[in-house]
């Protein structure tokens, strides 16, 4: 069937803006979820007009949304996948409500917007349009709305593949994982992301332990003192970068570009991205101190003290590799380290780098945005894509919108935002996409 007409951007602007504002005031932070009303509403939207819906149910209201655009059949689907989770918030940090969906200026303000929300409504609008267009879809198009990425996706993505593998059998997948960054006061390009691997989630436990005792009477052996001493030498640790394979390709394709130095420059190279959080978190196992506990009064020596450690590993660093590598640095037998939790045990693999979607996204975004660089990454922290790859999914993360750096910061951060001009951006970006990759 052909195409109906010209797409009014400026409608489907205005259309995305007012479903994101809905979609933000529903409120799945989790633990617990709730998701079910996330992922009924978006189905709602897509069954008005006529297109399948399926709802799974892992756990009492966590509802899967899976809706399918059918195509001719030669060729095998494309899963645009999303998640209905957030993260929680603390509100008294908050400028607006995070669950009111404030439109202030050009901004919308609200837990999700960016953390995926955001990307989940250009998605929607994508759909909407294949269907609204008429395209001559030559494979399916697939949405998936799931629960629980944030804390492991027990009860999403790693329940529907363990239960429901025919619902995942596709040949590609598009989901977050990157996002694109805006051009530089100096002439720089802008640039687009795309992951085509990703960290690995490692939560470590430290546990000082000393002799308690009166306050009044300070010793050396106190568990607060070990510790703070230990989380000092982890602070201090300079480690060299790891240039994985995605590593290698993302360095070489921005040193075209003039936005890093070339691998022959490691030293110069190492400063450029020292400074850039962002950027360092590509080429190099990270840890954080996330949680400090010790001591019951006030005036006793505390006998034991512990820290959290969130830890994000880099593409063939095991566990078990990275406690020894901390032991080694902490260096104090007063000191255990203990694996608190870690990602499900997958075989690493990683997106080809050359297949249809991928030829879809560079066309798109040399279409939309020229001049832009669309370079091939590693995600920084952990996403739904981890299940599909082992699976021989070509999986890839990108949100597809040049995001500003205070947006990009917004990622389990207060006064979360997204912008109307990137959220039309997406939908237009996202839009280009499935058209090219199922037509």
């Amino acid at each position: 069937m052909a195409a109906t007409g010209a797409i009014d951007w400026d409608d489907v602007a205005s259309e995305a803006v007012e479903i994101l504002r809905r979609y933000l005031r529903i409120d799945t932070r989790n633990p617990p979820g709730n998701e079910g009303a996330a992922a009924r509403f978006l189905g709602g939207i897509l069954a008005r007009e006529g297109i399948p819906c399926e709802y799974l149910e892992p756990s009492p209201g966590r509802e899967i949304l899976i809706a399918r655009l059918a195509g001719d059949g030669s060729a095998r689907p494309l899963m645009l996948a999303n998640h209905t989770d957030v993260v929680p918030v603390e509100e008294e940090h908050w400028s607006h409500p995070p669950f009111g969906a404030a439109l202030v200026g050009d901004r919308i303000y609200g837990r999700g917007a960016v953390d995926m929300k955001g990307c989940g409504v250009m998605q929607l609008l994508a759909v909407l349009l294949a269907r609204r267009q008429e395209l001559p879809l030559r494979r399916d198009l697939v949405f998936c709305a799931l629960p629980d990425e944030e804390v492991g996706s027990d009860v999403g993505m790693a329940w529907l593949c363990e239960h429901h593998p025919e619902l995942v059998d596709v040949e590609f997948e598009l989901n977050e994982g990157a996002v694109g960054e805006p051009g530089g006061p100096d002439g720089e390009p802008p640039l687009f992301s795309v992951a085509v691997a990703e960290k690995e989630m490692c939560e470590l436990r430290l546990l000082a332990r000393g002799r308690a005792g009166h306050a009044s009477q300070p010793h050396e052996d106190n568990a607060a003192l070990h510790l703070i001493r230990a989380l000092a030498r982890l602070a201090d640790w300079e480690r060299g970068l790891t240039l994985t394979a995605p590593a290698r390709a993302y360095v070489e394709r921005l040193s075209e570009a003039g936005l890093l130095p070339p691998l022959a420059r490691e030293e110069a190279l190492r400063i450029a991205v020292a400074s850039d959080p962002e950027r360092l978190a590509l080429f190099t196992n990270t840890l954080n101190v996330t949680l400090i506990s010790a001591g019951l009064k006030s005036n006793m020596i505390p006998a034991t003290a512990e820290a959290t450690l969130d830890c994000r590993l880099l593409p063939g660093t095991t566990p078990e590799q990275w406690i020894a590598a901390v032991e080694e640095r902490i260096d104090d037998d007063r000191i255990r380290v203990e694996l608190n939790r870690r990602g499900p045990r997958l075989p690493m693999a990683i997106a080809p780098s050359e297949t249809a979607l991928m030829d879809a996204i560079r066309e798109t975004v040399a279409a939309e945005v020229p001049g832009a660089v669309v370079a091939l990454t590693t995600s920084a922290y952990g996403t739904d894509n981890r299940f599909l790859r082992p699976r021989g999914v070509a999986a890839y993360g990108m949100i597809p919108a040049l995001l500003s750096e205070e947006e990009r910061r917004g990622f389990h951060a207060h006064d979360e935002f997204i912008t109307v001009e990137n959220l039309a951006q997406g939908c237009r970006l996202m839009y280009g996409i499935v058209r090219r990759a199922c037509t």
